[in-house]
C-alpha cells in the first residue's frame, strides 16, 4: 500500500469552493466530487468561513436592524396597551 501525501489547499481555493456551494445551486457533495476533495473537508470549510464572516463582518446593518426592531417592539407594546384599555372601557360601557 502506498500512503497518499496530504494535499494542501490555498485559502483562495477554499473560498472559491465555498462560493461554488452557495451560488451554483448544487449540493455540497456534488461540488466536493467535482473538485476532487472530501465532503467533510468542504463542509468544514463552509462552516469555518460562515463563522468567520459572522464575527468579522460589517455589524452596522445588524445594529441598525436591532435598533429598528426595538423601536417597533416598543410601538407594538404601546398599541397593545391602548387596545387593552379600550377593550376594558367598552366592556364596562356595554354592561350598563
Amino acid at each position: 500500500m502506498t500512503k497518499q501525501a496530504r494535499r494542501i489547499f490555498t485559502e483562495e481555493f477554499k473560498l472559491e469552493a465555498v462560493r461554488l456551494i452557495e451560488t451554483s445551486g448544487r449540493t455540497i457533495a456534488q461540488v466536493a466530487d467535482d473538485l476532487g476533495i472530501g465532503l467533510s473537508s468542504l463542509t468544514r470549510w463552509k462552516r469555518i468561513y460562515r463563522e468567520t464572516e459572522l464575527f468579522s463582518g460589517n455589524h452596522d446593518d445588524v445594529s441598525q436592524e436591532l435598533a429598528r426592531l426595538r423601536k417597533e417592539n416598543e410601538i407594538l407594546r404601546q398599541e397593545r396597551e391602548i387596545l387593552k384599555r379600550a377593550a376594558t372601557f367598552f366592556a364596562k360601557e356595554g354592561s350598563r
